[in-house]
């Protein structure tokens, strides 16, 4: 038998390792022919968990992964949720009950009706000796419309939230300032907290039921040895390193009208300077740097752009309804809660049925300053079955080599009145976009993060096309699809309060993360800049 060259690689250094390569190899081969025999082994991975929080709580729920989909038991869900679970053995079929309202599976399908209308879910239950197995998603996405209470599904953090908990998102960041340790912490929305020394910890108490955090990576110094979220899930422990002499926390305005706490933490003998003051501690560093970078990139105003208007329709579903209607009812929504939970201020292209010219939506957004741009407008087919939400951003393959010459170009110097030159930016209306493709790109991806853990997808959920609508945008730009109007079922939903509202939660949440990375990357450059030494897309119609 032939041993393959990487595999006699292997060192063996145990002392009760078989000796010679060929013992090494046998052994290796009847390893092999095993897990060729139990393939079964291989499409089941290690046991994973999500974190239930509700009134009661907190409780661990086990998960597992079948061929890379990670599943959870129903009966542990019907334990936790109080569901009735009646099966068919004769359909194959599967109905999920709570209160009289129905959930029904099917095996290897992955829509499940849910109370009536079709929800996708990434992948069909499936039976085993344990019992029947559901995608994690079938949280999010199925139960939330059954039960009596809110249920979130966070799938970055691992969390799901029963009930009307308070559970911000909390970032936090660190950063060393000269001889001084910096951290701050950005929570949404906001609320009341405590800070206490203990020994080597400064400890930050929220009044609230548990924290979302964000933390930083490994953190290890002599003023700061650690960040971490308390055992209570209620607190930010700073765990302070061998060199802490003092501290001082203050705050500073953060987007969305919220405030950002900050801890200064000094080394041993050196005073924090006493003209500091809440507005006047910030993590920005040193200003011979802050010369080199952009200003903080932030987000001050949103335009929402309701598509369709007027004399101009849009698409229309079986029973009438139309798209212009239904853009128009989010957008308003999205704009309240928007205004009511962020403080960002809000532009609509229209604010009521009226035509606005593709052009001139984006010319709002540009003369309004905005700094994100979102489309929304809903799909149609001429497959009455295709259901599913799609983000599209802005494709430049139709544009050819200026395109790409203008997103990588520096600004142009030009002669002013009066004698000198100037360095300014030229870019062509057709080309504004072009720029802000890498951010759009960004946002479309956390649009359908947050998507998906609330609502069914489309299998091309994101996608490039040259959109008239987005070309003209100076800044992130995003066309959302909110489903297929042409399908009964999600007529139905579009036109439903509650099925939008969901969409509404979903943009939030995305605005709020999408805020987060353009400070990260802000910072990022910021840090960057004292280390460097010197020296083929879908056609889809116009009208979109």
């Amino acid at each position: 038998m032939h041993c393959q060259p990487n595999i006699t690689r292997l060192n063996v250094k145990s002392p009760g390792a078989v000796k010679g390569s060929s013992s090494i190899c046998l052994t290796l081969t009847m390893l092999l022919s095993l897990i060729l025999a139990a393939p079964e082994l291989l499409a089941q991975s290690r046991t994973e968990s999500l974190t239930l929080l509700s009134s009661g709580g907190p409780r661990i729920l086990q998960t597992t992964r079948i061929n890379g989909n990670e599943v959870v038991a129903l009966d542990h869900l019907a334990k936790i949720f109080q569901l009735t679970i009646n099966e068919d053995p004769l359909t194959g079929g599967l109905t999920v009950s709570y209160q009289d309202q129905n959930i029904v599976l099917t095996l290897e399908q992955s829509l499940v009706s849910v109370v009536g209308r079709l929800v996708s879910l990434p992948s069909p239950p499936v039976q085993t000796d344990q019992g029947w197995l559901v995608p994690v998603e079938f949280i999010g996405r199925a139960l939330t419309f059954i039960y009596d209470k809110p249920i979130e599904f966070r799938q970055r953090s691992r969390l799901v939230i029963i009930g009307d908990l308070s559970v911000p998102r909390v970032t936090v960041r660190h950063q060393l300032v000269g001889q001084e340790a910096r951290v701050s912490l950005g929570m949404t929305p906001a609320s009341d907290y405590q800070i206490m020394h203990e020994q080597d910890q400064i400890l930050i108490q929220f009044d609230v039921d548990a924290l979302d955090p964000t933390l930083p990576g490994l953190v290890s110094g002599r003023l700061v040895s650690a960040i971490r979220l308390s055992e209570l899930q209620t607190s930010i422990v700073i765990d302070l390193g061998p060199n802490f002499g003092s501290f001082n926390a203050s705050t500073r305005p953060a987007p969305g009208g919220n405030v950002d706490l900050v801890v200064t933490i000094a080394p041993r003998n050196v005073e924090i300077a006493a003209a500091e003051t809440p507005s006047s501690i910030s993590s920005e560093p040193p200003p011979p740097l802050s010369d080199l970078v952009s200003p903080p990139q932030d987000i001050k105003t949103i335009v929402i752009d309701p598509g369709h208007g007027g004399d101009e329709y849009g698409a229309h579903g079986p029973e009438g309804t139309l798209e212009k209607d239904i853009t128009l009812g989010v957008a308003r929504r999205l704009k309240g809660t928007i205004e009511r939970q962020l403080g960002i201020r809000v532009v609509l292209t229209r604010t009521a049925d009226q035509t606005v010219r593709l052009d001139e939506r984006a010319a709002i957004a540009n003369n309004n300053k905005a700094d994100l741009f979102i489309s929304l407008h809903v799909n149609s087919s001429t497959r009455s079955s295709v259901v599913g939400a799609e983000i599209f951003f802005l494709s430049i393959d139709d544009y050819g080599d200026e395109a790409a010459q203008i997103a990588t170009s520096e600004s142009q110097v030009v002669p002013v009145v009066g004698g000198g030159l100037r360095n300014i930016e030229v870019t062509l209306w057709e080309m504004a976009q072009v720029r802000y493709l890498e951010q759009s790109a960004v946002f479309a991806e956390v649009v359908e993060d947050e998507l998906r853990g609330r609502l069914s997808m489309s299998p091309r959920a994101i996608q490039q096309a040259p959109l008239r609508v987005l070309v003209g945008a100076n800044m992130p730009a995003v066309l959302l699809e909110m489903g297929f109007i042409s399908n009964s079922v999600q007529e139905q939903q579009l036109t439903s309060g509650k099925f939008q509202q969901t969409i509404v939660d979903a943009l939030v949440g995305s605005i709020i993360r999408f805020r987060d990375y353009l400070q990260h990357v802000n910072e990022t450059d910021i840090a960057a800049v004292g280390t460097i030494p010197t020296g083929g897309h879908p056609q889809i119609e116009e009208a979109r």
